[in-house]
């Protein structure tokens, strides 16, 4: 009956050791894959976070460095733990960084050259300037017999009109913009649509 006891004794520590081992190797192998992976994945993403001509941001550097120098503890699952802490930090410094260099590329595409100005305009106030701009190259072309009868049919469509013009003129350096043009077009506005007009 000792015998058998002492065999039942020794299967069951020779099981319990069997699964730690085998719990062990998991584990070690589960962080020897994080880590490798890690390692690629750092390759890979490198061209997508640098700059060239700028160094890596700090944040990157750092979080890069603690997960290439990451030092396992007593037990892999405790290391598997840290390490999985370090990838949070390593993926969030990696995706600021990313949408940094995104922003920064699309800011300088959409950043005029310094001889070149970007205007916003609404699709009213395009329409508004296309048939100004049309009738004031008609006007100027020495062959412009004035048959054409094109008016402002009320005030808010002047004002729509003149407040189109205006924001082209905004975006003229102050140097170059002309002083007068706003006022001389709203006092035409006034003379016209004036309140003894409207009353009368």
């Amino acid at each position: 009956m000792e015998i058998l006891a002492v065999i039942v004794v020794l299967l069951v520590l020779l099981l319990a050791s069997t699964w730690s081992s085998a719990k062990s190797y998991f584990a070690k192998g589960r962080l020897a894959g994080m880590e490798e992976a890690t390692l690629e994945i750092i390759r890979g993403v490198c061209s997508h976070y640098e700059s060239s001509g700028q160094a890596t941001p700090d944040y990157v550097a750092k979080a890069v460095e603690a997960v290439r120098t990451f030092a396992r503890g007593a037990t892999y699952e405790k290391s598997i733990y840290r390490y999985q802490a370090r990838l949070w930090i390593f993926g969030d410094a990696i995706g600021a960084a990313c949408w940094r260099k995104g922003y920064d590329t699309c800011r300088l595409q959409m950043t005029p050259r310094e001889d070149k100005i970007i205007v916003a305009l609404s699709m009213n106030e395009l329409l508004h300037l296309t048939s100004l701009a049309h009738l004031g190259f008609k006007k100027m072309m020495p062959n412009d017999r004035g048959f054409e009868m094109l008016r402002f049919s009320d005030e808010e469509q002047a004002l729509c009109g003149t407040s189109a013009v205006e924001k082209l003129e905004r975006a003229i350096p102050e140097k170059h913009r002309p002083s007068q043009h706003a006022a001389n077009r709203q006092a035409l506005i006034r003379r016209w649509w004036s309140a003894e007009r409207k009353t009368a």
